[in-house]
């Protein structure tokens, strides 16, 4: 509640929220790329990708992942770069987790999909007034 002079913004607290989500998602998703392009186990060989082959795909998750961690340190800074980034990067994320449904790993990406429609939610409704 705020004071009657005061004007308090709805969901700052799920801005946090989303944007430590938007960090560990990043962190996953450079992992992930580099995995990729280092030919690890964790992906299943002479799989066909919707980009092209495993290294391709890494790259692209490699710089999806960085977009995502500076839009989370832009949200954490209250800059409007975050919050737009940080809903063009999870718009981004959640078709990149649909494309990788048929992977070796659909219920992993049904969850990160789940997570960056968590995120584009948070991220759309930051900053409107409260409502008694």
């Amino acid at each position: 509640m705020s004071t009657p002079g005061e004007m308090s913004t709805r969901g700052v607290g799920r801005a946090l929220f989303v944007g430590i989500l938007l960090l560990i998602v990043g962190t996953l998703n450079v992992f992930y790329g580099i995995a990729a392009l280092a030919n690890s186990s964790f992906y299943v060989a002479n799989e066909r990708y919707v980009f092209g082959d495993l290294h391709t795909w890494g790259w692209i998750t490699i710089i999806i992942g960085v977009i995502q961690f500076t839009a989370a340190f832009s949200l954490f800074a209250g800059n409007m770069y975050g919050r737009v980034i940080g809903i063009i990067a999870a718009t981004i994320g959640s078709i990149e987790a649909l494309a990788n449904v048929g992977g070796p790993h659909p219920w992993w990406s049904l969850g990160v999909f789940a997570v960056c429609l968590w995120v584009i939610w948070g991220l759309f409704e930051l900053g409107e007034p409260e409502t008694l």
